[in-house]
């Protein structure tokens, strides 16, 4: 049984060097967004190349997070931490120096696979490591300076990118690697799951992966309406289905398909790839909408897009609680329709738009709607399905995020009518971004009507969030597979 003390100094060490750690990736999923401007002039990127840049580090990541967490549990949750915290660093290092778009977009590649083994080891090490009595208060700790990290992160970004370069937005990993790695394996012990299955499933994380870059790509490039645009779609598509006939027909895959058996699981993927596709195009477009049509530098346009993660960082709590009393159906309906009513309120943002009467009150309106439906979800997801399932489903529900957000941003400059030199023209831009936020709100809006005519109260033993307090707009909370409490 793990025996660590949180008030001991071991202790102390080894929710710092999981903080440091998940803080990285957290860091590097919020401040790239406010660089991107920038990259693309210094680069002589188009649209499409910054399109890659967001979307090659969540493709690698949400088709392997999954994997990554089995890796731990096989190989030792310490090991596979600290790999995927060097593998991150030294990728971090690539895009810094990367002399033209092509280099940075595969980094970022090698960059998500460093986040996928680092990220799920953050919290298993936690968990693995507290003594039982101590382990909600570590989570809660963990949690907290975790949504700290995500409300500083697009502050850091605009700051670094308006001062030294945007290059440092992912040099600066390289330092917290330097300190996370020695405390990590002078301070943490290490642990594994001896119920670890003997086998990996690495034909499904590989055709998942393959899946959705080719379709992402078939999105991306489909401007030019090519024959090689059209059978890479056919082909991604055809990797899809391969991936669902392999899931189906495995004895220990990735994806158990019975885990959507549950009506109300399924229910509430739905809503969450509804929820998080629009968020995913929301922040890829809105920090470029803020610098390009309003004027703001990247430091303004980070500043300006605080208020939703730090409501989500100082009430995500306490909506968590509110669900728990009403139940989930009510959030997750409310939750989406607050959001979608804020991405309508962007349109508003445009060539001279004040922050005080345009911007903020958008942010506001669609970071109450955030802190709204959040919580209330992730403690869905865990209650739909039986509690020693319940690290898989936050699992697949957390790469289903990821993977909406990666889909909207490769599609909706497409579908927008956004051409490859938009983000250097105001005019054009600016029309683009209105027809998004439309869609986007729609999206939501769908969301919300599959939320209440499907989601139901979960039954009362099932498992509460062990994440209490988050302030990640890009994903939904990842959960781990221990926890002593229930819901009462």
């Amino acid at each position: 049984m793990p025996d660590v003390r949180l008030a001991s100094s071991r202790g102390k060490w080894i929710l710092l060097t999981t903080i440091l750690g998940s803080s990285m990736a957290l860091l590097d999923s919020t401040v790239v967004n406010v660089a991107l401007p920038r990259i693309g002039r210094d680069l002589d990127a188009d649209l499409a190349a910054l399109q890659w840049t967001v979307n090659a580090y969540m493709l690698t990541l949400a088709g392997l997070i999954l994997l990554g967490g089995s890796l731990g549990d096989r190989y030792g949750r310490r090991k596979i931490f600290v790999v995927g915290v060097v593998w991150f660093a030294v990728a971090s290092l690539l895009c810094g120096l990367a002399p033209n778009a092509e280099v940075l977009i595969a980094a970022r590649a090698l960059q998500g696979v460093g986040g996928a083994l680092l990220t799920p080891g953050s919290l298993a090490l936690i968990q693995a490591s507290f003594h039982p009595d101590d382990r909600g208060r570590a989570v809660g700790l963990w949690s907290g300076f975790g949504g700290v990290g995500a409300a500083v992160g697009p502050f850091v970004g605009g700051w670094l990118v308006d001062g030294p370069g945007w290059r440092w937005v992912f040099l600066l990993n390289v330092p917290l690697a330097l300190v996370c790695v020695p405390v990590a394996l002078r301070h943490v012990p290490e642990s594994g799951d001896g119920r670890a299955h003997t086998r990996f499933d690495v034909l499904g994380a590989v055709l998942g992966a393959v899946a959705l870059a080719l379709i992402t790509y078939a999105l991306i490039e489909a401007r030019a309406g090519s024959v090689a645009v059209v059978l890479t779609a056919v082909a991604g598509l055809g990797a899809a289905v391969a991936f669902v006939y392999v899931e189906k027909r495995r004895d220990d895959p990735m994806m158990p398909p019975d885990i959507f058996a549950s009506r109300q699981f399924t229910a509430v993927n739905l809503v969450t790839l509804c929820v998080y596709a629009a968020l995913g195009g929301f922040f890829f477009l809105a920090a470029l909408q803020l610098q390009v049509v309003v004027g703001y530098s990247a430091l303004g346009a980070g500043v300006s897009l605080l208020p939703t993660t730090v409501l989500m960082l100082l009430l995500s709590a306490r909506s968590g609680e509110l669900g728990e009393r009403i139940g989930p159906r009510i959030p997750l309906t409310v939750g989406p329709l607050l959001a979608a009513a804020g991405m309508l309120l962007m349109l508003r943002v445009g060539p001279g738009a004040s922050y005080v009467v345009d911007v903020l009150p958008a942010l506001l309106v669609l970071g109450l709607g955030l802190v709204t439906l959040v919580a209330p979800l992730t403690a869905t997801v865990l209650g739909s399905v039986n509690t020693a399932r319940a690290g898989l489903a936050s699992g697949i529900n957390n790469a289903a995020a990821r993977a909406a957000g990666l889909i909207a941003v490769a599609a909706l400059p497409l579908l927008t009518g956004m051409g490859e030199e938009a983000y250097r023209s105001p005019t054009a831009f600016d029309d683009a971004f209105g027809r998004a936020m439309v869609l986007c709100a729609g999206v939501l809006v769908v969301g919300a009507v599959v939320a209440f005519m499907t989601v139901r109260r979960p039954p009362e033993d099932c498992r509460r969030p062990e994440c209490r307090t988050h302030g990640s707009v890009l994903a939904p909370p990842l959960e781990g597979e221990r926890s002593r409490k229930r819901l009462s």
